[in-house]
């Protein structure tokens, strides 16, 4: 008779150590910063990173989303006599969810993993225990300045997503469809309201400290040499981008419920 081989649940087990590892840590930080243990040099370094080191990758993602909306869009409309409104559809789509998503989006790829290699390194090679040697927290050297870099960094980012966005839209519906800048501009001021922008910022902010807690959490939980380090690397990514939809479904479902106030004329 053959044994039968118990399943393996290693790898699930390792999935919720981290989650919940996770979440301790994100409630770590948010202790922190009531405290104001804030790491000032390291904050700013961070924040160059996130901001002006990230700004040409958002804005270039931006014109092209812009483009391309612009063009899916403003075919249908004429057809059916609302050329006006294209401009506003644009500003609404890319206020309330193109350029806070998409822009978070190239962050995690870019940052998100950034934090996830670097502190993984720091842990395979044991520097993190060099820090607690040194009577120095992790917590507040490493992980704090990361999630102030993003909190404050990708709203600053968000909004210059959606004006270069927008010129892009401005320049293929002036260019391909004859629609004149003015009417485009005041189709989307139709449209706008502030509480857009506030949402906006408000789900920029949200998703930066996602991305940072999920980065700088999967490096701390690195394990397993240079191997480790790149699957730590690929799965907060990958963790990232899941707690960016999802975060931005239950956002979605708090800020914006209810009927519309925009107008076309």
């Amino acid at each position: 008779m053959t044994r039968k081989k118990k399943p393996n649940n290693n790898g699930l087990e390792v999935w919720i150590n981290r989650i919940l590892t996770t979440l301790l840590l994100a409630g770590q930080v948010v202790w922190h910063l009531l405290q104001g243990r804030i790491h000032k040099r390291n904050t700013i370094d961070q924040m160059w990173m996130v901001g002006p080191g990230s700004l040409s990758l958002a804005l270039v993602t931006a014109v092209f989303v812009g483009m391309v909306f612009t063009i899916q869009v403003a075919r249908e409309f004429i057809y059916f006599g609302a050329a006006s409104a294209v401009g506003g559809v644009l500003s609404i789509s890319l206020t309330r969810e193109l350029a806070p998503v998409l822009t978070s989006l190239v962050i995690a790829g870019r940052v998100g993993s950034a934090f996830a290699a670097e502190i993984g390194t720091m842990r395979v090679t044991e520097q993190i225990d060099a820090l607690y040697i040194l009577r120095t927290d992790p917590v507040d050297y490493l992980v704090t300045p990361r999630v102030l870099a993003c909190i404050t960094m990708l709203p600053v980012l968000a909004i210059f997503s959606l004006l270069t966005g927008l010129a892009g839209g401005i320049l293929i519906a002036n260019s391909l469809y004859d629609i004149s800048p003015t009417m485009f501009i005041k189709s989307g001021r139709n449209f706008l309201q502030v509480w857009d922008i506030i949402c906006a910022v408000i789900k920029s902010a949200t998703f930066g400290g996602l991305i940072a807690i999920v980065g700088c959490s999967w490096g701390l939980t690195t394990t397993g040499g240079a191997k480790g380090v790149g699957e730590s690397t690929t799965t907060a990514v990958v963790i990232s981008t899941l707690a960016i939809f999802t975060a931005n479904f239950f956002l979605d479902l708090i800020l914006f419920r209810g009927t519309g106030q925009a107008s076309i004329g």
